[in-house]
């Protein structure tokens, strides 16, 4: 299977820690995943500085950090169980509907 049609076990509103990178062993929440492009926007994590123009939306302008998208092999789920960052299995739930259960407590979520 190519990379774009695989699944991905990051989902909007997971807790996930770096595993690479500038921002490596920070911790954030999910914002927006991407599976096309394999994209995942972490709260706080991989943060630019976009300048913007006055308008009706924002009359003063100025810098605003933004935060921009980061590939998902570089991201580790962080169990809600065990609380540490954990590798997923699949597990299935019901007839077109799967669990994910974390590799080292067995926790389902």
């Amino acid at each position: 299977m190519s990379g774009s049609m695989r699944s991905m076990s990051i989902r909007k509103g997971d807790s996930v820690q770096v595993v690479t990178g500038k921002d490596k062993g920070k911790r954030g929440k999910v914002l927006r995943v991407d599976p096309k492009s394999r994209r995942v926007v972490v709260e706080g994590i991989n943060r630019a500085k976009k300048h913007m123009r006055p308008s009706k939306a924002n009359p003063q302008g100025g810098i605003v950090e933004i935060e921009l998208g980061v590939d998902a092999s570089n991201l580790m789920l962080v169990c809600p169980g065990c609380d540490t960052p954990t590798r997923v299995s699949r597990v299935r739930a019901g007839e077109r509907s799967f669990l994910r259960k974390c590799k080292r407590c067995d926790t389902q979520f």
